[in-house]
This record gives C-alpha cells, sequence and structure tokens, in this order.
C-alpha cells in the first residue's frame, strides 16, 4: 500500500538562505499582476482540489479488500489503536456507513466510517464540490500496477461518473511515490486506460490540452529517489501524448534546496503548470506570509518568466495540530496566493481524512467524534464551525480568485452560514455538585441570546473538556487528590461564543485505598459445613466464614504475601436485615514469620448492625505485618466466629 503521501516535513527555518532571484523578476512578482502564460480554462483560474477516494470497508464489493487507508492494519476494523485517520468525517448526508471498533460517538451513536468505493458517496462529495464552486478534482492515482490496480481503475469510472453527473470536472494525478518502475509503467497506464477517460466532456482540458498531473519528482526523500533522466523524459512523453502537464513540484523546487533535490531545474521547467507542495510547511499566519514573501512571490517570478502557468497549493491547516483558528489560516493562505497573481490553486485536500486537512464535511463537536479518542473536531479551538465551514471558504475563495468577490484579508466567511449578532451572555453561577477520586461534576445557570443558545462547553483552560446542550455536566478521567480549574462558555447558532463563566477550582478526591487482603491465602482453626475462611477474602459480602460451632477460641487469618504496613482493618457480616445485631467478641493479632504474633488490637466486644451495614472498624498503630489473624472468644448472635469479609489497609 502506498504511504499517505506527502506527510513529508522538511525541517528547513524560515531563514534557510534562498537562492538569488533577479531583481526585474521580484520587481515584476511585487508591482504588478503576474502575465498569465495560459487563459482561462479547467485549472488556470480555477479552484481545483485534491481528491484521494482511497477509503474502503469489508462489504463494500472493492478488490483491494478490507479497511483501506481507515486502519494500519487493513484486515482489522479502524480503532484508537489501529488507525491511520486523524480527523472524524460528517456521515449524516452519506447513505451508508461501515461500523467501526473505535468508541460510540459522543452522542451513544455508533462510531461508522464511510467507503469511496460506494458510487453514492463520491456523488454526495462531488454534489459538495458543485454547490461549493470546487471546480476542478485531481483523482489521485498511485502505482496502479500492484494490487491496488483494480480499486484505483474503479474509482477513475465512479470519480467520471460524478463528475459528469454534477457538471465538475476531473483529472488523473499520478503520484510515483514509491512507483519504483514507473518510467515505462505511467505510459503504458496511461495509453492503455486513463487516456480513454479524454473522451468524456467532464475529463479537464487546459489550452485545449487534456490536463494530467505528475506528482513527486524532485523529491529529496527515499520513497522517490529518482534521477531527473526518467523524470523528463515522462513529461516529455506527456506532452507529445497533446497533454498540458502539470508538476506537483517540491516546496523548494526552484532552489534545489531542503525538500528538492538538485539538479532538477530542467525537469521542472518542462511542465506546462508547477504546482509545489506546501501540507506541512507551516501552521501559523507568520508563517503563511513568510512563504508569500520568500518563496511564493519569486517562484511566481520565475515561472512569468518562463510561460509557465503557477498553481500553488493552499491549505486549511491540520486539525489534528490546532493549526485551522476556525478559517483564519485557510482564508490568509488564499488571500496571499490570490494577490500574488497565481493562475490557479490547488487546494490540499478534499477528502485527505489521514493528514487532517480535509475541506470535505467534517464532525463539528466531540457529540459526533468517537468518545476518548483523541480525535479534534471543527470546534477544537472553541468557536462552533459547521461541517461545510471549508466548502464555504472555499467557494468564498473561488469567488476572490475569478474576481467576483473584492480582494481582502477579512475572511468574510462565517463559522456558521448566515451568522452574525451577539455572543450569548456568560453561564453564571458555575458550582461543583459532586466529586470523586476521578471525577467532577459541573453545574451552571442558562446563558440568554437573541438567536438562541445551542449549547455549552466546558472548559480547563484552553481545552474543551465536554460540549453538553444543558447546563450540567461531569468531567471524568481525571486524577486522584489534584487541584483542577473549570469554566464554562455558551454557543449559538450563528456560531458566537459568550464570555466565560466564574472559574471553579476543585481537588478531586485521594485515590480510594487497596485491600490488601482480598485474593490472598488464607487460613483458619476450622469450620463448619462449606463455609470456609476463603471467603473472607472473595470479595462476596454474602459468602461467609463461620467456625465450629459451641467452642472458643476459634481463629481465621490471612496472608499478605509480604510484610507490610497495616494500620486498619474492615470486618464485614452478609448485610442481610436477616444477619441481626450482634457483638463479636475478637481480638486482632499480627506476625511476620506466621508463628510469633502479636496483639495489633487487644479482644473486645465488636458490635455488628444492619442498619450500619454489619460493618466494623478497627483501627490501630501502623505495624508492618504479613498475617493478619482474627481471634473469636464470644458472639453473641451465634455459638461460633462468623466473618464474610475481611479487608486490610495500610492506614
Amino acid at each position: 500500500m502506498a504511504v499517505a503521501r506527502r506527510r513529508f516535513l522538511m525541517s528547513a527555518a524560515a531563514g534557510s538562505a534562498l537562492a538569488a532571484v533577479s531583481t526585474t523578476e521580484l520587481l515584476a512578482a511585487m508591482t504588478g499582476p503576474a502575465g498569465a502564460a495560459s487563459p482561462p480554462g479547467d485549472v488556470v483560474g480555477k479552484i481545483s482540489v485534491g481528491y484521494q477516494g482511497w477509503f474502503a470497508c469489508p462489504g463494500d464489493g472493492a478488490p483491494i479488500g478490507g479497511w483501506w487507508h481507515w486502519s494500519r492494519d487493513r484486515f482489522q476494523p479502524p480503532s484508537p489503536s489501529n488507525t491511520t485517520i486523524v480527523s472524524w468525517p460528517d456521515m449524516r448526508e452519506l447513505s451508508r456507513g461501515y461500523p467501526t471498533a473505535y468508541p460510540n460517538l459522543g452522542n451513544g451513536a455508533p462510531a461508522e466510517l464511510f467507503s469511496s468505493y460506494d458510487q453514492q458517496t463520491v456523488d454526495t462529495h462531488f454534489r459538495w464540490m458543485r454547490d461549493h464552486n470546487c471546480d476542478t478534482a485531481a483523482l489521485q492515482r498511485f502505482n496502479p500496477m500492484g494490487d491496488e490496480g483494480p480499486t484505483r481503475d474503479a474509482m477513475a469510472a465512479k470519480v467520471r461518473d460524478a463528475a459528469e453527473r454534477f457538471g465538475r470536472k476531473y483529472y488523473i494525478m499520478y503520484d510515483v511515490t514509491s512507483w519504483t518502475n514507473f518510467q515505462p509503467e505511467i505510459k503504458v497506464d496511461w495509453s492503455t486506460k486513463m487516456s480513454a477517460h479524454t473522451a468524456s466532456a467532464a475529463y479537464a482540458r487546459q489550452n485545449g490540452k487534456p490536463v494530467v498531473c505528475i506528482w513527486g519528482f524532485g523529491f529529496n526523500d527515499p520513497g522517490r529517489p529518482f534521477p531527473p533522466a526518467p523524470c523528463l523524459d515522462v513529461v516529455n512523453w506527456f506532452k507529445a501524448q497533446g497533454c498540458y502537464v502539470i508538476g506537483g513540484v517540491p516546496t523548494y523546487w526552484r532552489e534545489g534546496i531542503n525538500d528538492s533535490r538538485p539538479g532538477f531545474l530542467d525537469v521542472y521547467h518542462a511542465f506546462n503548470m508547477i504546482s509545489p507542495w506546501m501540507v506541512g510547511r507551516t501552521g501559523t499566519l507568520d508563517g503563511l506570509d513568510w512563504f508569500y514573501t520568500n518563496v511564493n512571490q519569486p517562484d511566481q517570478a520565475d515561472c512569468n518568466a518562463r510561460g509557465i502557468d503557477y498553481q500553488p497549493c493552499v491549505m486549511p491547516g491540520d486539525l489534528s495540530s490546532g493549526h485551522r483558528r476556525h478559517g483564519d489560516f485557510y482564508w490568509r493562505h488564499l488571500y496571499n496566493m490570490i494577490r500574488l497573481g497565481a493562475q490557479g490553486l490547488y487546494v490540499s485536500m478534499f477528502d485527505e481524512f489521514n493528514e487532517g486537512n480535509q475541506i470535505a464535511k467534517t464532525s463539528e463537536t466531540q457529540a459526533t467524534t468517537p468518545a476518548g479518542a483523541g480525535i479534534r473536531a471543527l470546534d477544537e479551538d472553541g468557536t462552533f464551525c459547521s461541517s461545510d465551514y471549508y466548502l464555504r471558504i472555499t467557494a468564498d475563495g473561488g469567488r476572490m480568485l475569478k474576481g467576483q468577490l473584492a480582494l481582502t484579508p477579512v475572511r468574510p466567511t462565517p463559522p456558521v452560514a448566515g451568522g452574525t449578532g451577539t455572543p450569548p451572555t456568560a453561564p453564571g453561577n458555575l458550582t461543583v455538585t459532586a466529586k470523586t477520586a476521578s471525577s467532577v461534576s459541573l453545574a451552571w445557570t442558562a446563558s440568554t441570546d437573541d438567536g438562541g443558545v445551542t449549547g455549552y462547553q466546558v472548559r480547563q483552560g484552553s481545552s474543551v473538556l465536554g460540549s453538553p446542550t444543558g447546563t450540567s455536566y461531569q468531567v471524568t478521567g481525571l486524577h486522584p487528590a489534584t487541584s483542577y480549574t473549570f469554566t464554562v462558555v455558551a454557543r449559538d447558532g450563528a456560531g458566537n461564543v459568550s464570555a466565560p463563566s466564574n472559574p471553579v477550582t476543585v481537588t478531586t478526591d485521594p485515590a480510594p485505598a487497596t485491600n490488601l487482603a482480598r485474593g490472598r491465602p488464607t487460613a483458619e482453626s476450622g469450620h463448619t459445613q462449606n463455609y470456609g475462611s476463603g471467603n473472607v477474602v472473595d470479595g462476596n459480602p454474602d459468602s461467609y466464614w463461620e467456625s465450629p460451632n459451641h467452642v472458643f477460641p476459634q481463629w481465621v487469618q490471612v496472608d499478605l504475601g509480604a510484610s507490610t504496613a497495616v494500620g486498619r482493618l474492615v470486618l464485614k457480616l452478609p448485610p442481610s436485615p436477616a444477619w441481626g445485631t450482634r457483638t463479636q467478641t475478637l481480638a486482632v493479632r499480627g506476625s511476620t514469620d506466621g508463628s510469633s504474633f502479636t496483639t495489633l488490637s487487644a479482644s473486645a466486644g465488636r458490635q455488628f448492625n444492619p442498619a450500619s451495614g454489619n460493618t466494623v472498624t478497627v483501627t490501630f498503630p501502623a505495624t508492618p505485618t504479613r498475617y493478619v489473624r482474627l481471634e473469636f472468644t464470644g458472639n453473641t448472635g451465634w455459638p461460633a466466629g462468623q466473618l464474610s469479609e475481611l479487608e486490610v489497609y495500610p492506614s
């Protein structure tokens, strides 16, 4: 299986030395619009989106079989420990879901995933593209000569069908990652299979030529070790077939540094359009601005000087790493590349749930995300965003690219469609209503809002712990004897978030002491019928030990396995009221070797009363002890020693 592309992260610092760019080229890039090498077509002047279409599930009919691209071991269902994804899709518009081994969603519904092999999935995705002005889909095609080939062939047919149905364009985007024999095989694949798609009116054309993209030439990593010559041969071969050829190239293609191998400039300049990769290069607004000035502007100048179209990659940001900033990161990237004058834009990606940079509809809150799986939803930074938010940003970006929306650095897209108005009032009177060693229960008074409050977020610092719709919540999974501070904010349907409530600080209870006697070996002076000494350490309050009748003294003991400090015993009889109140006279003895015993608590009457659970607690100074023995000399309720549980604690 090919690896998910492009998690190829270079540790290139923003200050890396850049190759020299002529003053004339830089001036042209900075003082005026870039001169388009090609007129508008299906990629120039358009928004193209990378479409993986590579998810399969057992039972969907895909030849590849298994949980393709959902699981690391595709023959086992995806789960938190067997997964390749970092984001969760919004499944509400998909007609078929496949049950996984993830925990249920936060709302209790089963955690299901889609299959790209279902035509309804592809149709739904292309309908979303149509509804949000995504002009062209770049269908990813990895090495088709192995076991992935039949499934990828079928996906190409499904994409063609959906593109024709929903009025979108598409083109084949070859990825040469780990394709060692790509030079002859990519030509065979195009000639015998993929070129047939160009007969479709939906197949993308630029300058009257069918569009093909080749991604991966020149990358400086082990998955793409190819020298320049076979790469240049393939580019020129496709051009000789009458194709318009796009190059998916490294970020630093022009300089041959960092993620680019040196010596590939002739290969890069042979492409009709250059589309440099950007995923993983930055996660901040300042980083985007640095690339705009130091990388994208010189790139655009180089392309302008050579009549090459420039299609930079734009990205919504890695949701799993908190890069998105509720849309501001994506908008800044779109704005920078449009003010640059780029000929077209390539959005990475449409459905890349593996890397968290998808624009397809995504889970909005933890209510529709597997509980406790560590997967971030769209509201991860505290701002509620509708599942289609990044599609809507793409639509507005496309309008800005085409001049239908004025160039603006200010994101015009609200997190919720039509979202306006004032935020809700802050939740009031946040209080702690209960706590244990691992949980804290909170309650607060309701917020008000002109459009209605849709829910709340319980926070610890900037982390969102839960998204209840009511005015109470139990925070679980906490550590014993630890101080925590919580606040609550309210959300409305427009995506507005209130100021935080008053903070509350609470310390969880200490961890409950461990019963040292549970399940340990026992001994006894004797027992009647089947009421043996093992019953006093079995954890069952209804089973019990009973000594031989009418004979005292009697004893029962437990071996803790090693000498340890002992300072408290909890003695129990069955809790049923049928076991009436009785007083048993007993002493507590202790030994480190099982033969020499000392008195830990002197003989005394101990009252067992059903009204108080038939439980007696005996405390004494903590003493190193391995063998704990109870010696019985009387019982007002029955002529024998009786005990259902002997619990031993350090203190």
